[in-house]
């Protein structure tokens, strides 16, 4: 009888052991791409630009690749060149994944950025800038240039809010919330996730898990408006004169706030 007990304890044990290990198993595959997460929509389906406004004589150059959306900088329409959502928001959480795919462009000019978002100067007063490999990009947030949360290569660190932190007419403390409090990057080449919570004039920004905007206030915001991917970089005789949107977007989820 002892050992028919110590055999059904192994059984069970076994039993045990392999649900377990399945449960870690199920639990560790990565998310399915382009599917929201439960009480998320997805904003991009993954197939098409249902629900997106590809700026008009873009010829192409926003496009969809293996469920991604691709951007080569190289639009040729005359107007906005940014790719805009149709809808418009108001307060909400929105997920984007993001990457930049390479960094053809050494900017010469990326500024060394102090906590309160100023920029640092040397003991002749002059501001103080490195030279860098850069592509540059972004999220609009509800219609407005200025309300953009920065994808970059700045020592800084993406997630700022560029047009917030350099516009002097604002009060110091907003322009220290607008700068990040982390670099949380990952190399070129690796994919990020943007946690944005927008709620009246309050945003923060976790990127790849780390809060690097924490209820920075924006003043002026518009109360709602769309999102977009930005457009950013020019060529001169071919070569790329500024830093350029060589960037892939996926998970473009949201969860609205009442």
């Amino acid at each position: 009888m002892a050992s028919k007990r110590i055999v059904a304890i192994m059984i069970w044990a076994a039993v045990v052991f392999t649900i377990l290990i399945c449960g870690k198993t199920i639990s560790a595959q990565p998310e399915k791409d382009n599917v929201p997460s439960p009480g998320f929509r997805a904003l991009f389906n993954g197939k098409d630009f249902t629900g997106w406004k590809v700026p008009e004589g873009d010829n192409g150059h926003w496009k969809i690749i293996d469920g991604v959306i691709d951007y080569d900088a190289g639009s040729e329409a005359r107007g906005d060149k940014s790719l805009w959502h149709t809808e418009d928001f108001k307060d909400f959480v929105l997920h984007v994944d993001w990457r930049i795919k390479e960094t053809p462009y050494i900017n010469p000019r990326i500024p060394y950025i102090l906590p309160d978002g100023t920029h640092a100067r040397d003991i002749h007063g002059k501001e103080m800038t490195l030279s860098l490999p850069d592509s540059d990009s972004g999220v609009y947030l509800r219609g407005d240039g200025k309300s953009q949360v920065n994808i970059w290569c700045w020592p800084i660190g993406s997630g700022e809010f560029y047009g917030y932190r350099m516009d002097k007419s604002m009060p110091p403390e907003v322009r220290e919330g607008a700068t990040p409090r982390h670099q949380a990057d990952k190399p070129v080449g690796q994919w990020n996730r943007f946690e944005i919570t927008m709620q009246g004039d309050r945003v923060t920004v976790v990127l790849n898990g780390i809060k690097v905007i924490d209820k920075a206030r924006l003043p002026g915001i518009a109360e709602s408006g769309p999102i977009a991917l930005q457009h950013h970089g020019g060529k001169s005789n071919g070569q790329w004169n500024s830093p350029p949107s060589l960037l892939q977007f996926k998970n473009i989820y949201i969860k609205e706030l009442k």
